[in-house]
């Protein structure tokens, strides 16, 4: 093999390497989180309003405002454990340094997006249902989303092992994402009060333009708000764990 071929093998895996070094996130990360901060609040203020302003559903009536803060929180507690994942993979397989930090930054993000799904479909579901709450299959695999991050959230803080806590957790994520395609899927499969999926179809969104295009800006804004707070919670981590480190070292010294 020639030496050009080797170094074109070597450049992928260096850029990687760059890319992932916890200094050189730090200081991309706090260019962009700024103006990205700025995107998402100015996006999601602008679906809100228009969702304020959309008409009425015919059966609803003003009820179905809700459905503008409730659909973005749903789309994003299965989005963050779908990180999780991610990240979890690159725990176990390529050994990223930052994937660790990406999977504990974002379980508690994913906790309070499943907590307000739960909330705003509760208060949604009062009028229309009836009750707050109904043990179908849909709520119910989203409830148990909910105990899933709260779970690996302990379990995260209890082992003390950084490198062996990294490992079970990520491992324990992988096997939890079963749980996102039976949410997805829990209305086609079993018989529940939600109705089937209305965006995201073959044949297109069943949603009226009038009320699909404040629900699209505001599940954008809400997406690019949790993106940000995911930044920022990395870079918290970061310095959390420099912090831990500095402190070792230093108990070390004095122990010695």
């Amino acid at each position: 093999m020639s030496e050009a071929s080797r170094q074109g093998e070597r450049a992928p895996t260096g850029l990687i390497s760059s890319l992932a070094n916890p200094t050189r996130f730090l200081q991309l990360s706090g260019r962009i989180l700024p103006w990205l901060i700025a995107l998402a609040i100015t996006v999601t203020v602008a679906g809100l309003v228009l969702g304020f302003l959309a008409p009425e559903d015919y059966q609803q009536g003003t009820t179905v405002r809700i459905m503008y803060i409730h659909v973005p929180f749903a789309w994003l507690s299965m989005l963050c454990y779908t990180v999780m994942a991610c990240s979890a993979l690159g725990t176990l397989i390529w050994r990223h340094p930052l994937a660790d930090v990406a999977l504990r930054a974002a379980a508690p993000i994913g906790a309070v997006f499943t907590a307000l799904a739960l909330a705003t479909g509760s208060i949604w579901g009062k009028p229309m249902w009836g009750t707050w709450w109904v043990w179908d299959a849909r709520l119910t695999s989203v409830f148990v989303l909910f105990l899933m991050y709260l779970g690996l959230i302990a379990l995260n803080r209890a082992l003390d092992d950084p490198g062996r806590a990294a490992r079970v957790v990520a491992v324990l994520t992988l096997v939890g994402f079963v749980n996102i395609p039976i949410i997805k899927f829990s209305v086609e499969w079993w018989n529940t009060l939600h109705q089937g999926a209305s965006v995201f179809r073959m044949d297109g969104p069943t949603v009226d333009p009038s009320m699909l295009v404040p629900l699209l800006v505001s599940a954008t804004g809400f997406s690019l708000l949790f993106f940000a707070l995911h930044l920022a919670a990395m870079r918290v981590e970061i310095w959390r764990r420099r912090v831990a480190a500095m402190r070792r070292v230093a108990a070390r010294r004095a122990g010695g």
